[in-house]
């Protein structure tokens, strides 16, 4: 599973073939997406964005403390 910050990285990939035109994009491991229309550049942008807010949104741990009295049982 991506982490929040490989999910960042790819939508700003994106962003970038996006905005400059491209509908080939090939990520850092040589996988080649072609896309047919900046609809669907758009929408896998979108599609990544919900992700990207559905992790932020999770608290990354959670802490409980434990007290004791120092009492051994």
């Amino acid at each position: 599973m991506a982490t929040l910050a490989d999910l960042i990285r790819f939508r700003d990939d994106l962003r970038a073939a996006r905005y400059s035109g491209a509908r080939v994009f090939q990520d850092q491991n040589g996988e080649r997406i072609e896309y047919r229309s900046d609809r669907e550049l758009a929408a896998a942008m979108a599609a990544l964005e919900s992700e990207i807010a559905a992790m932020a949104a999770k608290p990354a741990s959670r802490i409980l403390p434990r007290t004791s009295r120092g009492l051994d049982r």
